[in-house]
């Protein structure tokens, strides 16, 4: 049986309450979703010097993505030795096959490598500033807490709040909120208008965009078709019938969605206020 048939299957399977409690919170939360879908920001980036700064935003929600997927990996998974058979093996699936999309993609040339390192590559040729995320890296690397490496990076305020936030919810929120916050609160808020305004950009400089049109348009290929019906799953599993688990769930989804707000608020300030930002 092919990958998209075992998909579809695990769905058809899924019991007729978890479908209605993800309509529930998908209705729920939809509100938030179109104000991010609709934020002027997407318009407001007119030229290669606003993308530039829309990324290096946005290149901190790339990567604690992975410190949220993860996190999932380890609590739903055995990652220890001695191996055990941890949890639902239909979960342990759903998580496993997204971690390979994530962390071990391909680039245009077919080599291997996660998203954010593919999102690094696409600043770097767009001439976007990579020195404070990957100085961040390296403090961590050297064994520095995520606190104290945020507190030595010179990142904007909105991008601070964002990753504070996400670790927040990693050190204090239940697995069911932080499943949901994965599947509901992350990268399929990008819209297609935004997509269609960084392809013209690239028939402008396609030398200095071409990783960053392909970075979009492979996320969308696969989180937001493959990996979005797994997550969806997953959330399902893990909230069971269980009414305060969903209800818990769709608030932390909420609060993800008002904190990514707040980012691209941030965003927009930088682009249409540069001055008042640097004050």
């Amino acid at each position: 049986m092919a990958l998209h048939e075992k998909i579809n299957q695990h769905q058809k399977n899924m019991q007729p309450t978890h479908n209605d409690q993800l309509i529930s919170l998908s209705e729920r939360i939809e509100p938030l979703r179109q104000r991010l879908t609709t934020h002027p920001l997407y318009e407001s980036v007119r030229d290669l010097g606003d993308l530039r700064t829309f990324m290096e935003s946005h290149v901190w929600a790339v990567w604690d993505f992975m410190s949220l997927l993860k996190r999932l990996q380890r609590d739903l998974t055995c990652v220890d030795v001695p191996w055990l058979p941890v949890g639902n093996p239909e979960t342990r699936y759903l998580i496993n096959e997204i971690v390979v999309g994530e962390e071990s993609d391909v680039d245009p040339e077919g080599n291997r490598l996660s998203h954010f390192e593919l999102y690094l590559k696409a600043m770097q040729q767009a001439g976007a500033g990579t020195d404070v995320i990957q100085g961040f890296i390296n403090e961590l690397t050297n064994g520095r807490s995520v606190q104290n490496a945020l507190d030595n990076a010179d990142l904007p305020d909105g991008s601070r709040a964002f990753v504070g936030f996400t670790f927040d919810l990693l050190g204090q929120g239940k697995l069911h909120e932080i499943a949901a916050v994965f599947t509901f609160g992350r990268e399929d808020l990008i819209p297609d208008m935004f997509i269609a305004l960084v392809r013209q950009l690239r028939d402008q400089s396609p030398e200095q965009l071409a990783l960053f049109t392909y970075y979009l348009e492979r996320h969308i290929e696969v989180d937001g078709d493959h990996h979005s019906h797994l997550a969806k799953a997953m959330t399902a599993e893990l909230c069971g019938q269980d009414a305060q688990r969903w209800e818990e769930a769709t608030q932390a989804v909420e609060a993800a969605l008002r904190t990514r707000l707040a980012l691209w608020d941030s965003v927009y300030q930088q682009i249409t206020e540069p001055t008042s930002e640097m004050a």
